[in-house]
């Protein structure tokens, strides 16, 4: 019942992923229509309801365009879970700023990556070209695309592809 399901709007654009408990109550009270079926059923004493994969609300819903939150999840998503000096995916990484916050470098999207400690203890409190050091990717904000925003559930959802890479 806590398995992902795929939220899309009226107008077919994905707008969130919920709960299988909280899309069956959404399709029981009519909120919610049935897209893909893709997981078998779940029963009751008395009925058997299809255990929802896609579901799509009866309503359009205005929402603002999503933005990612600067955290560290997000920083190292973006980075592919890389050290971005030395190139080697590590499983303890750390957040370092390209330009040290003590030389006026901000906490913004542009200004951070994902480090080892290794290379982060090696660059310390110095910009990259004083340590002698180069980026493999500059960093940037990450796109707002919908195949991003949901692209860790794809995994095991294949059957939502259609419906995410259009948007």
């Amino acid at each position: 019942m806590h398995e992902p399901v795929l939220v899309l709007n009226a107008n077919f654009e994905p707008i969130h992923v919920c709960s299988t408990r909280r899309a069956v109550g959404l399709v029981m009270t009519g909120k919610a229509t049935l897209v893909m079926n893709g997981r078998g059923e779940i029963k009751t004493v008395s009925r058997t309801y299809p255990r929802p994969s896609i579901i799509r609300l009866e309503r359009m819903i205005r929402r603002p365009r999503p933005t990612i939150r600067l955290t560290k999840r997000e920083v190292l998503r973006r980075d592919n879970y890389t050290c971005q000096y030395c190139g080697l995916p590590a499983t303890h990484l750390t957040i370092d700023h390209v330009i040290p916050r003590r030389l006026g470098g901000r906490h913004t999207w542009e200004n951070l990556v994902a480090a080892c400690p290794t290379c982060n203890h090696h660059k310390g409190g110095r910009t990259i070209e004083q340590a002698q050091m180069r980026l493999l990717h500059y960093p940037a904000e990450p796109p707002s695309s919908a195949h991003y925003l949901f692209s860790r559930h794809l995994s095991n959802n294949r059957e939502w592809l259609p419906f995410i890479e259009g948007w």
